[in-house]
């Protein structure tokens, strides 16, 4: 609830300081005294829009600040959510600096307007005729059968059973979309995939295949220059080997003689194991290049297909081949599964879809089940208040989709008189109609949900008499469960009131100014006799004041 109001340099109003109560509160005073002022201030921390023509003397700031109760509103989460310090006892502040700058903070942490206006609007209520628009709006009337039905805490495991199911309808779109595009490139990769399969990458080594295919293209000529070479070495009378071998049977004779020739002796008997060491490789590489066309063939179309591959993949080596084969395989794959993931997110899909439906039975049943007393209520509380034939009908339309309330649509009409149409309240109910509806759905629903601070900003403008009496009774009952404000010109509402302030102007070196104060009980009396009987004041309204006020 609002406690504290503190108001500077806005309009009229120099410096203003208000302490407030739970229950009824009137505010009262005379026509142009002020009051749409005092509202004006209050909505900057409801976050609406300002500019400097709201501050009193340019050279100062202009600040408003709430401060409410708020530890029975369940606003933790909001709060953390926005990040800012939780305080059951919260202060709301907003300045307008000469420069036209607006600042806002709660619990003074500085705040977006949203924000603002998103946590002050769960607090208090300025109740007017434009506000009585929301009437015909869908939320507004959901969320008064949903009161009265106690279904917000199904409405909790719907809203979270239809996020799940939007989200595999998404997740399904997407597998459709993927299939699709998966079932177009499936032939191909397919192909693809066939021919990299054709060639067994793992065990192969390019390198080794290019030189084998090299030495078969030249084993010919390999092999007669290995057999020259070899006729160098071992020709009988002027081979190498032949001449090295007589040049050692010398030098065994020269180092008979001369122990000198020794080391020439060994080292002519280290070429020639050597040389006849080269003779056999000679002979053995001469038996590894024999001609064989069929060989030479088959690798010469393995080659081809290797660097074809590699070519039209793009690829520089056999190891990047094996990748591109396993994620062709991974595709093709996918489209054989995507078909399996799509039937197992249709069976998800219709699994949620029935508990959706089970829930919005219900939630619709629920409903159902309030409407007649709500009719009967709203009808009865609104023929008090001078609407003897106002008639309501409200049905429950089932549609094809879901919304955030489930799967109906909501019809709320409305009859003022006798023999007139149903229609709309937006077409068919006048301003003044429109309060009373709105103070008697209120009214309903402040016994059923915990409902922020209400003011009422004149809502009995056009009524009088024992109308104006079961108006001031309906917000006094209200204010057994809520805190409740009510800006009236009528002494019968303005004496129900627990609390009484007055908005005053008064004239200070020539300016004029605008204050709130708290009125005693003998200044109530006063107040309510001028109410009564203008600015002279007789005995019987001082009288009639009293039996107001008793």
């Amino acid at each position: 609830m609002l406690t504290h109001l503190t108001i500077k340099n806005y309009a009229l109003i120099d410096e203003l300081e208000v302490d407030f109560t739970s229950g009824f509160s009137v505010i009262t005073g005379e026509t142009g005294a002020g009051k749409s002022i005092l509202l004006g201030g209050l909505s900057l921390v409801l976050g609406k829009r300002a500019d400097l023509s709201v501050i009193k003397d340019t050279s100062k700031k202009c600040i408003v600040e709430a401060v409410f109760d708020i530890s029975n509103y369940n606003l933790q989460s909001v709060f953390n959510d926005n990040d800012i310090d939780y305080d059951a006892i919260s202060h709301i502040r907003r300045e307008i600096l000469p420069s036209g700058k607006s600042r806002a903070f709660i619990n003074d942490t500085p705040v977006l307007l949203d924000v603002m206006h998103k946590i002050s609007s769960a607090l208090i209520d300025i109740h007017s005729q434009h506000q009585t628009l929301k009437l015909s709006e869908i939320d507004f009337q959901m969320n008064l059968l949903d009161s009265l039905s106690g279904n917000f805490d199904l409405l909790k495991i719907f809203s979270n059973k239809l996020k799940t199911f939007r989200a595999l309808n998404t997740e399904l779109q997407k597998l459709n979309e993927n299939a699709l595009t998966l079932a177009k490139e499936y032939d191909y990769n397919l192909f693809l995939l066939n021919e990299l399969k054709s060639v067994d990458l793992e065990n192969l080594k390019l390198s080794d295949l290019e030189t084998e295919y090299k030495d078969l293209n030249n084993a010919e000529e390999l092999s007669l220059l290995i057999s020259e070479a070899k006729e160098i070495l071992d020709a009988e009378n002027y081979g190498v080997i032949s001449n090295l071998n007589n040049l050692k049977f010398k030098l065994n004779k020269l180092s008979t003689l001369s122990e000198s020739f020794n080391e020439l002796k060994s080292r002519v008997e280290s070429t020639f194991i050597e040389l006849d060491d080269l003779s056999f490789e000679f002979e053995s590489k001469q038996d590894h290049f024999i001609s064989n066309p069929k060989r030479l063939d088959d690798l010469g179309s393995l080659l081809t297909s290797i660097n074809n591959l590699l070519h039209k993949h793009q690829r520089s080596t056999v190891e990047e081949l094996i990748i591109t084969r396993d994620q062709l395989e991974n595709s093709v794959q996918q489209t054989s599964n995507s078909e399996n993931l799509i039937k197992q997110c249709e069976k998800n899909i219709e699994s949620v879809n029935a508990e959706l439906k089970s829930l919005t039975k219900q939630l619709d049943k629920n409903r159902q089940a309030v409407i007649p007393n709500l009719t009967a209520r709203l009808e009865e509380i609104l023929s008090n208040l001078g609407m003897t034939n106002a008639r309501f009908k409200i049905s429950i339309i089932p549609q094809e989709n879901y919304n955030d309330y489930g799967n109906s649509k909501l019809e709320f009409h409305f009859s003022a008189n006798k023999g007139s149409n149903f229609g709309t309240l937006d077409k068919v109910a006048s301003g003044g109609e429109l309060s009373r509806i709105m103070l008697a759905v209120k009214s309903i629903l402040s016994a059923y949900k915990r409902l922020p601070t209400i003011m009422f900003d004149e809502i009995d403008s056009g009524v009088s008499g024992e109308v104006s009496n079961k108006m001031g009774n309906i917000m006094e009952e209200m204010s057994q469960h809520m805190q409740v404000f009510a800006i009236t010109h009528l002494p019968q509402i303005a004496a129900k009131g627990k609390s009484h302030f007055k908005v005053f102007k008064y004239d200070e070196h020539e300016i004029t100014k605008t204050q709130l104060r708290p009125l005693s009980k003998d200044d109530r009396i006063q107040e309510i006799a001028q109410m009564l009987a203008g600015s002279n004041i007789s005995n019987s309204a001082v009288e009639h004041a009293k039996q107001l006020l008793n």
